[in-house]
């Protein structure tokens, strides 16, 4: 059999019919999945309720990732590189459009913010030297959590859409050996995290290791800490559509503003070179000053990407940019007519048609790239699409208001189960699901101690053990949350007033 088609676990009997492709199932379950339809109530930025504009969530997001994907693949497939697709592993845009679907179920109520207070709260209040992390959660819930029938963990998917979601395919610490945190070059996301010690991003908790492991194994010729090709289309596309529809989304808000966004752009065009002799300890001096956030890009990416980063290059995506985007769209203020939603509509699609047909094999690629690259001038341009929602919507400072509070909640959903779960008159009436979860954890550290216990620290005691299973149960629990049962479940845990009887959701 095709190492690519290997289960995690043998089935008793075939789940598709005849003829039908096994990456269709594994692509069908992920859709079925509990966990998927999740994604329509959690948030991918801001909530919904936060403008008066529709914005994306995670389920949205995830549907245009999953259709730049298959865009992606298709186009490859019928191009004139398919042995050379053959010789990098493989590629099948079932498989593209499957891992797509799963990157993001990992993702905690909140965005980026829960999954920052979740690896926090596990490394100080647990333990846990590998916290939380949303790729290793997504890893974790696909083989482990899910649940597709009687008797079964996880989703029991082909071999290749389990590697297909390996964005970052190493542990946080121990494996491989060596770790890239301490390659010469790391790939990217490989750089210390959260805490100084492991890597920022990662694919796989330590308990989840084995599984790791044995994805990974059906491709044989992947060099260590490289993505297949299948999860270099998927990463691929999901930059692609980041790019696009968070600025859609907050030009559509009015969020957006022409004015402070022009100003960025025309002042480091006009001064390029002023800002080329400043220090980097003046240039962080300027803060806001208009076109300082774009010179610390610039220098940024010469730092961080210079397999890839070039000057006129860069100031051409600017310049692209600030011409298409700035000027064409955000220059004419989105009041809800056609005219206008033709216009970010329009901008949009070309965007996606450019930059998907930008895509190339790369048969031997960077250490911070993938089988798969845009060319240097759409990678620059969507660097630049990046900083303008990074740095005019992601630091604004009432969104970072929303999010401090937000953060509060998950703080009391992970504080408040601890001490439930420490009650010994009580303990019994915790969720089912959470204590399910804890055991689970606790099974997993039990195999971790018996097969691997290189990979624990030689001071670590069964107490010790006791509380990583709690806490790495915990934040299963919490994480699984929609945004809604995150604030309802805390109100409820702090005294305060909710909804008291549900369907089954505890």
């Amino acid at each position: 059999m095709d190492p690519r088609l290997v289960r995690a676990r043998p089935e008793s009997e075939r789940p598709y019919a005849p003829g039908e492709s096994e990456f269709r199932t594994d692509l069908e379950r992920i859709r079925f999945s509990q966990s998927f339809s999740r994604l329509a109530e959690v948030t991918q930025v801001v909530s919904a309720g936060a403008t008066n504009g529709v914005v994306h969530n995670r389920l949205t997001h995830t549907i245009k990732v999953t259709a730049v994907a298959r865009a992606i693949a298709v186009r490859l497939l019928r191009s004139e590189d398919r042995e050379l697709l053959r010789d990098l592993g493989g590629l099948d845009h079932v498989v593209v459009q499957a891992a797509a679907n799963a990157h993001d179920l990992g993702h905690p109520p909140f965005g980026h913010l829960g999954e920052r207070a979740l690896d926090r709260l596990a490394r100080e209040r647990f333990g846990l030297a590998d916290g939380f992390e949303g790729n290793a959660q997504t890893f974790r819930i696909l083989t482990e959590l899910e649940v597709h029938g009687p008797g079964d963990e996880g989703l029991n998917l082909t071999a290749a859409v389990r590697a297909a979601v390996l964005k970052y395919p190493w542990a946080r610490t121990h494996w491989p050996e060596p770790h890239p945190t301490g390659w010469p070059v790391p790939p990217r996301g490989a750089g210390h995290g959260r805490g100084g010690t492991g890597a920022a991003k990662f694919s796989t908790y330590l308990i989840d290791l084995p599984e790791m492991r044995d994805a990974l194994a059906a491709s044989p010729g992947l060099p260590p800490g490289r993505q297949t090709l299948e999860c270099s289309v998927m990463d691929l596309a999901d930059d692609i559509a980041y790019s696009l529809h968070d600025v859609e989304d907050f030009h559509r808000s009015g969020v957006l503003q022409f004015s402070p966004v022009s100003s960025e752009f025309r002042s480091w065009e006009a001064d390029l070179e002023v800002f080329d002799g400043l220090s980097d300890r003046r240039l962080v001096q300027m803060d806001r000053t208009p076109g300082a956030g774009l010179e610390r890009l610039r220098r940024r990416l010469r730092t961080r990407d210079a397999w890839m980063f070039d000057e006129a290059t860069f100031a051409a995506a600017v310049a692209t940019v600030g011409d298409e985007f700035v000027d064409g769209v955000l220059a004419v203020p989105y009041d809800g007519s056609m005219v206008s939603d033709r216009a970010i509509s329009g901008f949009t699609s070309r965007w996606i048609d450019h930059l998907v047909t930008s895509v190339t094999p790369a048969p031997d690629p960077d250490v911070r790239s993938g089988y798969v690259q845009m060319t240097g001038r759409a990678w620059h341009e969507v660097q630049v699409l990046k900083f303008v929602n990074t740095y005019f919507i992601l630091e604004r400072p009432d969104l970072a208001m929303l999010q401090r509070g937000q953060e509060r909640t998950i703080e009391q959903l992970v504080t408040g189960f601890d001490d439930w779960l420490s009650d010994p008159t009580d303990a019994f009436r915790a969720p089912r699901r959470l204590v399910d979860l804890v055991n689970a954890a606790a099974y997993g550290y039990e195999r971790l101690v018996r097969d691997h216990p290189d990979q624990l620290d030689d001071r670590t005691t069964d107490a010790d053990l006791a509380r990583m299973a709690r806490g790495r149960g915990i934040a299963d629990f919490v994480s699984g949350l929609t945004d809604a049962q995150a604030v309802a479940f805390a109100a409820r845990l702090t005294g305060g007033s909710g909804l008291l009887w549900t369907s089954g959701a505890l």
